[in-house]
């Protein structure tokens, strides 16, 4: 076998990215997604692309977020950890997989050998997510009416809910930073999150019972691909009530009146009463993606 070149490219060569067949129908998913040409990455064998990476981050960052896009031609593993542990970049990994992958050799067989390229290159699998996408066409939810919705300009406010509904959930990442660092960590990167998106500070809204309690938050929001649900959350003594269903219906109108045309949402496989409350609102599963962080 041939010696492996890896190579950064450039706005002459960037056309080389999309050589590679496109199994996961990448293109389809990231057709809104801009790739900065010198956070683009191939591994050529005799000239033929054999293994490609985008790194992705805003139009501000000065060093990549996560890895958008990873492809290789099966049966190029090897290619595809050299390629990775080849950059100064150890960021997550996001890997974008049809839905239901699983139930498809084909699509089975390309998400395996990613997978085994990622360990290889020193990665471990954080957590499989459904990614959503709600048009109009999916028709607007009902809300149900049964909490207040109001602006908070305290930031103070959104991090003591954010701790209190963290000391009890579901989602991996923040699980991950309390393990790190307590659910203060993990509240403190959903508010640099929040406040790293480009949509305004005045969409965060709390929401309170009739009697002026709070039953927990939702964060309308646009990141530089369009708009988003940024969060969904219940403190933990107001769960059991359906309120993420009421929460998620809110979120939806709110961008929606102001005029999206999409909303992109994504919720952890194992957060069932979350996908259920994504089901029940109308949100479609468009792909499905897995999450790997780099292990020092």
């Amino acid at each position: 076998m041939t010696d492996l070149v890896i190579r950064a490219l450039d706005e002459n060569d960037a056309h080389l990215f999309d050589e590679l067949p496109d199994t996961l129908g990448a293109r389809a998913y990231h057709r809104l997604t801009t790739w900065r040409p010198d956070w683009q990455r191939v591994a050529l064998r005799d000239g033929t692309v054999v293994a490609r990476a985008a790194w992705w981050g805003g139009p501000d960052d000065t060093e990549p977020l996560a890895v958008d896009c990873f492809d290789l031609i099966e049966g190029e593993e090897e290619a595809g950890a050299e390629l990775l542990r080849s950059t100064p970049w150890r960021v997550g990994v996001e890997l974008n997989l049809l839905p239901g992958w699983r139930d498809s050799p084909q699509a089975r067989a390309a998400a395996e050998a990613r997978f085994t390229a990622l360990r290889a290159a020193g990665y471990e699998l954080l957590v499989e997510r459904f990614i959503y996408r709600w048009t109009p066409e999916c028709g607007l939810p009902e809300r149900p009416g049964r909490l207040d919705f109001a602006p908070e300009p305290d930031d103070a406010v959104f991090f003591d809910a954010l701790r209190r509904i963290h000391s009890v959930t579901l989602d991996a990442h923040a699980q991950r930073a309390i393990g790190e660092g307590g659910v203060e960590k993990a509240a403190q990167q959903e508010i640099d999150f929040f406040r790293w998106c480009p949509s305004p500070r005045e969409w965060w809204q709390v929401a309170r019972t009739p009697e002026g309690d709070l039953a927990g938050i939702h964060i309308p929001a646009r990141n530089p691909s369009g708009p988003c649900v940024g969060f969904i959350g219940v403190v933990p003594e107001q769960r059991g009530h359906g309120y993420a269903r009421d929460l998620l219906a809110e979120c939806t109108h709110y961008l929606a009146e102001r005029g999206a045309e999409f909303i992109a949402a994504a919720t952890d496989q194992g957060n069932f009463p979350m996908a259920a409350h994504f089901a029940e609102v109308g949100y479609p599963v468009i792909r499905e993606r897995a999450n790997f962080q780099f292990v020092e």
